[in-house]
């Protein structure tokens, strides 16, 4: 007699099984770009999460939907202009406050944080998380932001992550893979991985042409500089 396997499974359902779930963090911009280019090579079955907090860029907003599109990927836009009226201080949600010119490493940059905000992201991220039963938050967070933005530190993850793990039934684990990579890593990274960057926007003041000032375009240049690459989109100047 032949014995049956009673326990035979499709093998495209035995692949799906397989995969890894996660949601991401998207905003659209070169670092969270990379990452889903990364995190879709590894086979993860990604959910993506934009949020719109009253931010003046708030044009990265379509590019993260085209490139969601591009993948066929679930993307959520959360609104959290609501939340914005109590998260003053900065130049990215303040109209009255000027973006800073010049690096990162500039005291001046400091302005452009906004109160809580990752604290907050990564919180809604993690109730997503939880209801799809995924295993992880990702967000992409690097080194160059270490030294102006505290909640992109590894001690902010680490103590975060421990927190999720803890606040619901099912733990969910916040990842930030590129923490002790630069920008500049980053952008070798996705080199190899084929990104198209010409999809992807950077720039603080919101603006359709790039301004190539601010901290963050003056970070986007040196990124493709150390990656030996041209960077696709066009700048003001």
């Amino acid at each position: 007699m032949i014995a049956v396997n009673t326990q035979y499974q499709p093998l495209a359902q035995i692949e799906a099984k397989r995969m890894k779930k996660a949601v991401l963090i998207f905003s659209g911009g070169m670092d969270s770009t990379t990452l889903l280019y990364d995190l879709v090579s590894q086979q993860f079955e990604l959910y993506l999460l934009s949020f719109n907090y009253g931010q003046r860029h708030k044009i990265e907003l379509e590019s993260a939907k085209r490139t969601a599109e591009k993948f066929v990927l679930p993307h959520k836009i959360i609104d959290l202009t609501s939340v914005n009226q109590v998260m003053e201080g900065s130049s990215l949600t303040r109209s009255h406050i000027d973006v800073p010119y010049g690096h990162y490493a500039e005291e001046s940059m400091k302005v452009t944080i906004v109160p809580n905000r990752n604290m907050i992201m990564l919180s809604i991220a993690t109730a997503y998380a939880v209801s799809l039963e995924a295993e992880a938050v990702y967000f992409a967070a690097h080194a160059g932001d270490h030294a102006i933005y505290p909640d992109c530190r590894q001690e902010f993850v680490d103590k975060l992550s421990e927190v999720t793990k803890i606040a619901n039934y099912h733990p969910v684990e916040i990842r930030a893979p590129y923490l002790q990579m630069d920008k500049g890593d980053i952008a070798k990274r996705g080199v190899e991985l084929g990104v198209d960057y010409s999809m992807t926007y950077t720039c603080y003041e919101g603006k359709e042409l790039a301004c190539g000032k601010c901290g963050a375009c003056q970070e986007r240049k040196e990124a493709f500089l150390k990656a030996e690459a041209l960077d696709p989109i066009k700048y003001q100047d």
